[in-house]
């Protein structure tokens, strides 16, 4: 599907949006109001969010406030997001010869995981079971 220099932005952005739409209903519908985007890297801030400090370990990002925890009284908040790195992306494919289509949807059913409250922890367990 892709030459070895791997997808472009737009590729990839085509790639994330089809995930959200092959998702079951119930979690489509929840997941609306949530922006995907993709970047080549993750910023120096986000990479301090999540203790990382090297560029080329971050492959996704979920940025916002998971849905158990949300009120009505915080309106008015920028919409949550789900950020895909595209150049760690791109070298994972390279590295493992996994299809970049799969990779991308882990990256954002993962993310899409924090969306509705799922621990790290929590999203291994359920890795582990399916």
């Amino acid at each position: 599907m892709h030459h070895r220099s791997g997808p472009t932005a737009v590729q990839m952005q085509q790639m994330a949006e089809a995930v959200v739409r092959a998702l079951p209903g119930e979690f489509r519908e929840q997941m609306q109001d949530i922006v995907l985007q993709v970047e080549d890297f993750a910023t120096p801030e986000q990479l301090e969010a999540v203790g990382l400090q090297d560029k080329w370990e971050l492959t996704g990002l979920y940025e916002g406030e998971a849905l158990p925890d949300r009120s009505i009284w915080n309106s008015g908040r920028m919409p949550a997001r789900i950020w895909l790195f595209r150049e760690p992306l791109i070298a994972e494919w390279r590295a493992t010869g996994v299809q970049m289509d799969d990779l991308v949807r882990h990256v954002v059913v993962h993310e899409a995981g924090h969306h509705f409250g799922f621990s790290d922890d929590d999203m291994h367990s359920l890795e582990d079971e399916a």
